[in-house]
């Protein structure tokens, strides 16, 4: 069992804008003034590509796809939101909040990896939770430490409790629960995607601390980061709020670990915590700010991991 995968699942945007219907409650997004949707979308396109060179250029294997233009799926983007997949050959699907990112769920998305030689055994699929406006986005909202066997989630309107239970009993996991808010206009609110606040490496976690109010949830969670050896590197609210916990590590040429960000989560950080991540492996960013503007979300929200066995 591996934390770290060189295989990655990206899909292209062609309709990239802001998603009203996600807006309700990621705090994230924002409108960019006076600029054309085409405009828009062209600059998310080019961030989207010299995002993927440089993953290719560190020796991952990123399977791209394009996102169909006749449908309505501004987010596509953001693919580890509707799919997960694991190393038996199981993979996830899973409810959306938004209705128009339902459309996002692509069988022959599924047919293109496998024709590449990945193997699907099975489709756990709790997407019939929609009916009853239950949510669980993927490893968007469950961040998962796959060699200690643990699920992190905090939860919110996208993270439904009995589901994520259900999940780790089908995946095997050890369910950490816990609620991580942020303050907006004066209010502490729900963060609506853990992979936001947190992020875990082989040897070490990346999380906002403050973001979780009740001290015993806080506790408990560095209580898991300790038995598992987890060196922790506390970031503050405002650098999450600059996407610094939405980050993921992969394998690249001769399994050289990278930590890959975007370039406002590398500014915010403190040299400190910058010479720490780089005791564990090497730091690479690229500019997103058109995908994180107008998306409220990053890096890590872009990358589906693939764990499948290969024939």
């Amino acid at each position: 069992m591996e934390q770290t995968t060189n295989t990655i699942l990206m899909i292209r945007p062609v309709n990239f804008r802001m998603n009203e219907q996600t807006a309700v409650n990621n705090y994230y997004q924002e409108n960019i003034d006076n600029v054309l949707p085409e405009t828009v979308n062209i600059k998310a396109q080019k961030e989207f590509d010299t995002f993927v060179n440089k993953l290719e250029n560190l020796g991952v294997n990123v399977v791209v796809v394009s996102d169909k233009l006749d449908t309505n799926t501004p987010d596509s983007v953001f693919p580890n939101n509707w799919v997960s997949f694991h190393a038996n050959g199981n993979i996830g699907l899973y409810p959306m909040f938004a209705e128009n990112r339902r459309l996002e769920r692509r069988e022959d998305i599924l047919e293109i990896l496998e024709d590449k030689g990945f193997i699907i055994n099975n489709v756990i699929d709790y997407t019939t939770a929609e009916d009853e406006n239950i949510f669980l986005e993927g490893t968007g909202s469950i961040v998962l430490d796959r060699v200690n066997r643990k699920a992190y989630c905090a939860l919110s309107p996208r993270a439904d409790e009995d589901l994520f239970i259900e999940f780790c009993e089908d995946f095997e996991y050890l369910p950490v629960v816990f609620k991580a808010n942020q303050t907006i206009n004066g209010i502490r609110k729900a963060i609506y995607h853990t992979n936001v606040m947190m992020c875990i490496g082989e040897s070490y976690a990346v999380v906002c601390l403050s973001c979780i109010d009740d001290k015993k949830e806080r506790k408990q969670m560095l209580k898991h980061f300790k038995e598992d050896g987890k060196e922790v590197i506390d970031i503050s609210e405002e650098q999450a709020g600059s996407f610094a916990g939405n980050m993921l590590q992969v394998k690249g040429a001769n399994n050289e670990r990278y930590l890959i960000m975007s370039e406002s989560a590398y500014n915010v950080l403190t040299d400190a915590q910058i010479k720490t991540l780089e005791k564990h492996n090497k730091i690479v960013s690229s500019a997103l700010s058109t995908i994180e503007t107008c998306g409220g979300g990053s890096a890590r929200c872009m990358m589906a991991e693939v764990f499948l066995p290969k024939n």
